[in-house]
């Protein structure tokens, strides 16, 4: 199970600036990063965890409601799905990840490059493991990095929200990975009204025939209209002032002649499916749109958001919260032949 609720302690440990701090670091040796042969996702004797929600959540919880916890994570694809069991260690701020190859110790230390975007720590795997018997130097499967996020409020001591994003760039299609997200405690849902929620993600783009690691970063707008549609809540979100950065820290630039681009990602408000479920979990489709010749739109990026409501959301104490996940996917306009996978995490406030 995951396990970030009851490891970690509020010490506000995500709440460093956006500044990099670049320091030399050992080179890797190329031949590491890349893959001559296209990975296969290992299979696993662990008990099936997931559940037949009847409307595609994530793999998680059994029998969630509005009153207890949930913990959610990505579903096997792509070679993602491998990330379940996540821990933190608040002593001396690091991550523990099972079940990805070839990172290390499984121990993710904070990224001495970027060592947040915006209010979410950064952490990388080491690039070295020594063999155990013989001491020689092994060679890690790099860069592997993960991003953290915790709420600025708490129950029991844990973080009312939390997530966790762990993508490998070492591979020359979609490297090993996955995401968890989780609410602690229960939610408190209106029974009318509208609710806007407002606050910042951080994310990590990963390529399909190119390796490497890119870092994104935003705000984020969710709104919810309790009062209609009659057979759902409607539900309906922005992704915005997009930013990238290399692994490194230094900034990509962006919307010029063969750059990349990154306009404004818009949930699609969906009618008739449980885009809000009576437990408080949101799901559904975004995308973004770019002008082409002859001024029609045509779709850039696509994909799916995924988060939880937490928190009481009627406004009797802070107005609850949303913490979440979304996963597009786009051909990168920089090279022939490239797909990006972009994976964001976020925590939004009302």
């Amino acid at each position: 199970m995951l396990r970030i609720l009851s490891a970690i302690a509020i010490l506000g440990l995500v709440a460093g600036c956006d500044s990099t701090n670049p320091f030399d670091k050992p080179e890797v040796d190329e031949t590491t990063q890349t893959g001559t042969t296209t990975p296969t996702t290992p299979t696993t004797t662990e008990p099936n965890t997931g559940i037949d929600s009847g409307d595609n959540r994530p793999p998680g919880t059994d029998d969630p409601d509005s009153e207890t916890s949930i913990t959610r994570f990505e579903a096997k694809a792509n070679n993602g799905g491998l990330v379940q069991n996540v821990s933190y260690n608040s002593t001396d701020d690091t991550l523990t990840i099972d079940n990805i190859g070839f990172d290390g110790g499984n121990v993710y230390s904070r990224d001495d490059q970027v060592s947040s975007l915006r209010t979410y720590a950064v952490y990388e795997a080491d690039a070295i493991y020594l063999d155990d018997l013989t001491g020689d130097p092994i060679r890690q499967v790099a860069p592997m990095r993960a991003i953290f996020g915790a709420s600025d409020n708490s129950v029991d001591g844990a973080p009312r929200t939390s997530f966790v994003i762990a993508r490998s760039g070492g591979y020359v299609n979609y490297g090993f990975g996955g995401f968890v997200y989780e609410r602690n405690g229960g939610v408190v849902i209106p029974v009318s009204g509208q609710a806007n929620f407002t606050g910042g993600y951080a994310g990590v783009r990963i390529f399909d025939n190119k390796t490497g690691i890119e870092y994104t970063r935003g705000d984020v707008e969710i709104a919810i209209d309790f009062n209609d549609f009659n057979e759902n809540y409607a539900v309906k979100g922005r992704v915005f002032n997009r930013e990238a950065f290399e692994s490194d820290g230094s900034a990509i630039s962006l919307g010029g002649e063969d750059e990349l681009i990154l306009p404004n990602l818009y949930f699609s408000i969906q009618e008739g499916s449980p885009s809000l479920s009576e437990n408080g979990e949101l799901q559904g489709v975004l995308q973004s749109t770019v002008v082409v010749e002859g001024g029609a739109l045509e779709t850039y990026e696509e994909g799916t958001y995924y988060g939880i409501l937490a928190g009481d959301a009627t406004g009797a104490n802070d107005g609850g919260e949303i913490v979440g996940i979304f996963v597009v996917t786009s051909d990168d306009p920089r090279y022939e032949g490239v797909t990006a996978q972009e994976t964001g995490g976020f925590i939004v406030y009302r």
